[in-house]
């Protein structure tokens, strides 16, 4: 790998505040583009343009993410005066179409929650620190990788707040409903003595994988569809059932932790399609055979 791809990162991690996933993302590929190409830095246009055709089977999305890396290299190379042109111009252009996020029905949730309170009653510890992750998850909207690496002092004794170190280690102070504050003083009750996590697992914490592994299992035990349930689909939850209860959007952003709140705007979309299935599964004339309005009621045909 060239020297450069390294100062990059390096830019991205010092001045950009870049999540740890996110440098490990752009240097699989920058690295990949290298190995395709030769050294990066020295790239020409007639190079790049043959990335295009490499990578014709890709989705548009993880193209569109390729290519985003690839510019931002190489507009930083031409800002540090390691080379004077910028040959980024002869990539692809990607457009892709932002799918909406998928969330849980309001009944979903409470099958969920239901069957999670039902085994915390047992007592067991696993089951009480179950209960707890999913009122922070769908209370509090945190990322699952925020979630598992809560420490103890993130939990104040007091204030119904939690301490959130988010992405580009941005803090941020997240709310915590009397639900999940009751979970959680259960699960402090039960929680091994030693460690600085709040849920931790052997010499560290619980890892992302298996939270996920675990909702999914709660949810096959709530007689739902295991696909549909995940760490992120809570969260997605979280902000779509706030945003129908009447929630500001810059409040919304302020709790998920967005950078940009072009981000956020993805849940009007989902709650305007909520509002478009709404009006065609619930209004009268979404019911009457468009060809018979106007007519009397007595004279209508059914035309089955």
């Amino acid at each position: 790998m060239s020297a450069a791809i390294d100062t990059f990162l390096e830019m991205l991690a010092a001045e950009r505040g870049a999540a740890r996933n996110t440098l490990l993302a752009y240097r699989r590929d920058l690295e990949e583009a290298e190995e395709l190409i030769g050294n990066l830095a020295a790239a020409r246009q007639n190079q790049l343009s043959g990335l295009g055709t490499a990578w014709a089977d890709l989705a548009p999305s993880s193209l569109a993410r390729k290519c985003s890396a690839l510019r931002q290299f190489f507009g930083f190379l031409v800002d540090e005066g390691m080379r004077e042109d910028d040959p980024s111009a002869a990539l692809p252009r990607p457009r892709p179409r932002r799918p909406l996020p998928k969330i849980l029905s309001h009944d979903q949730i409470e099958r969920l929650f239901a069957r999670a309170a039902l085994e915390a009653e047992s007592g067991k510890p696993s089951a009480v620190r179950l209960l707890a992750l999913l009122e922070l998850l769908y209370g509090s909207g945190l990322r699952a990788s925020e979630l598992v690496s809560l420490p103890l002092s993130a939990v104040p004794r007091d204030a119904p707040f939690l301490n959130v170190v988010g992405k580009g280690e941005q803090a941020r102070m997240v709310p915590v409903s009397r639900m999940a504050k009751d979970a959680l003083s259960r699960w402090m009750a039960l929680r091994p003595a030693d460690g600085k996590f709040l849920f931790p697992s052997r010499s560290r914490h619980i890892s992302r994988v298996r939270l996920f592994q675990m909702l999914k299992e709660l949810a096959i035990r709530a007689e739902l569809p295991a696909e549909k349930v995940s760490p992120h689909v809570l969260r997605h939850a979280f902000a779509t059932h706030l945003l129908e209860g009447g929630a500001d959007l810059r409040v919304l952003q302020t709790l998920l932790g967005h950078a940009d709140i072009a981000t956020t705007q993805i849940y009007t979309h989902v709650d305007s399609a909520r509002l478009v299935t709404l009006v065609n599964e619930c209004h009268p004339l979404a019911r009457t055979n468009p060809f018979s309005r106007g007519v009397p009621l007595a004279e209508r045909v059914d035309p089955d």
